[in-house]
């Protein structure tokens, strides 16, 4: 795959505080990549030098090999966003909206927009006045401007941001599905760090204006093999688990060398005459190792 999103040395200050140092990472072809980190670690100032809404102090952004900053128009004809709290004229109906919406960068066409409006399930309420909308539909409207006319990055900035559990259900459906259809490149930041899990191929972490981790969500387990045990005669348990080559890490949570099979440590355990009520293998979750890191 190549690069389809690549963010090189961004810096950016506001007066005295700088927003970025040095952030860089690349979202390849047809990637779901999520950026995360607490709230004014540069996420949004990151989102925002991508879309040519703010001016890097130094770095580049491209799309498609595309400059942004020197050929804005060019590098974002076919990108789709939405960025920060989406602001619709409400008293135009939807389908109205999308049509001042998106003549602003391209010449509107209603069967698009249609086939779009289909797909994010708006149909029946398309010509409703938008002040009738929920937050749900008012996010699926966004999401249809977003789409038109389809592109081939969309950036979604806390998208589910409000939506009740069937909405970020839907929401998320819908993004994986349409990357398969589609082969859109997707930049997903959210704070719901179990949705990025589930979506994303690969995530950046950034605290205080710097990347600190770049990885795949399939490495997350990584290479240490971690049980959660409930043991009872731990004055028994733990000495003899240390002496197989066990970490400790907690009187509830033990790491086990390659070397030694789960099932052979739990018969010796019983052998010894230790009640083994729970011995389950961890898997080690994107909160943990986000929560490692931003503390």
């Amino acid at each position: 795959m190549s690069a389809m999103l690549e963010i090189d040395s961004l810096h950016k200050s506001f007066g005295p505080k700088p927003a970025l140092e040095g952030v860089t990472f690349s979202v390849m072809e047809g990637e779901i990549y999520g950026l995360l980190g607490h709230n004014g670690a540069g996420k949004s100032t990151t989102l925002g030098i991508i879309l040519g809404m703010v001016a890097p102090d130094r770095g580049e952004v491209t799309i498609g090999g595309v400059s942004v900053q020197r050929e804005r128009a060019n590098a974002l004809k076919r990108v789709g966003s939405i960025f920060e709290s989406p602001s619709f004229y409400e008293y135009l109906s939807g389908w109205e909206n999308l049509k001042i919406l998106m003549s602003y960068s391209v010449r509107f066409d209603p069967d698009e927009a249609r086939r779009v409006v289909e797909m994010v399930g708006l149909t029946e309420r398309i010509q409703s006045k938008v002040r009738t909308y929920s937050h749900g539909m008012r996010q699926r409207l966004a999401l249809a401007q977003a789409l038109l006319p389809m592109p081939r990055v969309l950036l979604l900035d806390e998208p589910t941001d409000g939506l009740d559990p069937e909405g970020i259900k839907w929401f998320r459906d819908f993004v994986l599905k349409l990357r398969k259809s589609e082969g859109v490149t997707v930049l997903f930041n959210s704070h719901l760090l179990g949705e990025v899990e589930v979506m994303c191929d690969r995530v950046a972490i950034l605290k205080a204006g710097r990347r600190v981790h770049e990885g795949r969500i399939a490495d997350l387990a990584g290479e240490e093999r971690i049980y959660e045990v409930d043991l009872d005669r731990l004055e028994v348990a733990l000495p003899f688990l240390e002496l197989q080559g066990c970490q400790v890490l907690s009187p509830g949570r033990i790491s086990l060398p390659d070397s030694v099979d789960p099932a052979v440590m739990v018969a010796a355990l019983v052998g010894l005459h230790v009640r083994v009520s729970a011995f389950a293998p961890v898997r080690r979750s994107l909160e943990d190792l986000y929560l490692e890191i931003t503390r």
